[in-house]
């Protein structure tokens, strides 16, 4: 007999966390009627500053189907939670998969771009990304590189080697969920490799809350910006003293005057 799930759930806290927030985000969105076009990223909606959507893209599925599968992979990937030993751990798993959610989402941003731009495939401008694939996959990737003796469960019944989980799953999910994602899948494989091989590295407490931080401004801001909510408390009046004399110049004959007036002037916003 294996472990009781809450003992496992102990075990995997942040991959515990992780497919709750994805499970009450699905659940939130069937209950309100949100389509996968309020919250998916996609290449018109980033050149409109809709930055956020990074985020809420990744956490957020339409399809049950693909949400039960991302979190059937997720869970079988909170192994590395587990790897403390081999240099893995909670933190290392906590780091990382902030870098995999911005940096895959990104990543696929810029290949819409090529896509686009280079090859002229305009049916790219308006596909739109969903779901925590991009994260799923850039994990098995990155356990492929550190473990790759280990098995990736799926569904409790199905077990693919993880050296060739992330391919394998790719053509799996893209035969069993059609609209699935293609780049937003092979953006994660790529970050993951990045991680594995050591290119991208070095993250720590102090770069993890710095990019953290850096990610919650943009997030709050382009989500201001792009009016999509109103968050008027985000608003900085005006700096106008009635009290100090405004000056201003204006043109008198072929020369300039210098005014100055007790009168108040309009004053600049400071957003």
């Amino acid at each position: 007999m294996g472990k009781p799930l809450f003992y496992e759930i102990l075990e995997k806290p942040a991959t515990s966390c992780a497919i709750g927030i994805c499970s009450a985000i699905w659940f939130y969105i069937q209950k309100s009627n949100i389509g996968y076009s309020h919250v998916g990223l996609s290449y018109e909606t980033a050149l409109e500053g809709h930055y956020w959507r990074i985020i809420t893209s990744a956490f957020s599925h339409i399809s049950v189907l693909h949400l039960v599968f991302n979190m059937s992979a997720l869970w079988s990937l909170g192994v590395v939670e587990q790897l403390g030993h081999l240099g893995l751990g909670m933190q290392y798993y906590l780091h990382y998969t902030l870098v995999l959610v911005v940096l895959s989402g990104m990543l696929v941003i810029g290949m819409y771009h090529i896509l686009i731009q280079k090859f002229k495939l305009e049916y790219f401008r308006r596909v739109t990304a969903v779901g925590y694939s991009c994260v799923v996959f850039g994990w098995m990737t990155i356990l492929s590189v550190k473990q790759p003796s280990s098995k990736l469960n799926l569904f409790g019944f199905l077990s693919l080697p993880i050296s060739f989980a992330p391919f394998e799953s790719l053509i799996f999910t893209s035969i069993i969920v059609p609209q699935a994602s293609f780049i937003g899948h092979l953006s994660g494989i790529i970050v993951g490799y990045a991680v594995g091989w050591g290119l991208i590295h070095g993250m720590n407490n102090y770069w993890a809350v710095t990019m953290l931080g850096w990610t919650v401004l943009v997030f709050v801001f382009s989500l201001k910006k792009s009016g999509t909510f109103d968050l008027n408390f985000l608003e900085i009046e005006p700096v106008t003293d009635p009290s100090l004399p405004s000056v201003r110049f204006f043109a008198a004959g072929t020369g300039r005057s210098l005014q100055m007036s007790t009168l108040p002037d309009a004053g600049a916003d400071l957003v």
